[in-house]
């Protein structure tokens, strides 16, 4: 499939910064929007130094979405979708994530 001309915004991201910068974007976003929900929530301030951690969190997430999508080998604008929710969800929630999945619990 061809990302130009397969139209929508993640096809028109890929075709004008190319795949790796839209990966980069739709990490950065997930994370924002994790970090808006903290905010709102009153358990984190707006801005502070602690969003530095969320850029090496952001990156290694990407990594992992991208490595899982491309074991599963998912098409680009579905990679990019599974990129965001695991930015998104971050190590704690990937990890509950997949314990629910296995039907395995904390200790």
């Amino acid at each position: 499939m061809d990302t130009q001309s397969s139209g929508g915004l993640i096809g028109w991201m890929q075709a004008f910064f190319g795949a790796g910068a839209t990966t980069i974007i739709a990490a950065g976003l997930g994370r924002l929007v994790y970090h808006s929900g903290e905010v709102r929530a009153g358990r984190r301030p707006a801005i502070g130094l602690h969003l530095i951690w969320e850029v090496p969190t952001a990156v290694v997430m990407a990594l992992v979405a991208e490595s899982l999508a491309a074991y599963l080998n998912l098409p680009p604008q579905v990679t990019t979708g599974v990129v965001a929710v695991l930015a998104y969800l971050g190590p704690r929630g990937a990890r509950d994530v997949i314990e629910r999945a296995t039907g395995k619990t904390k200790t």
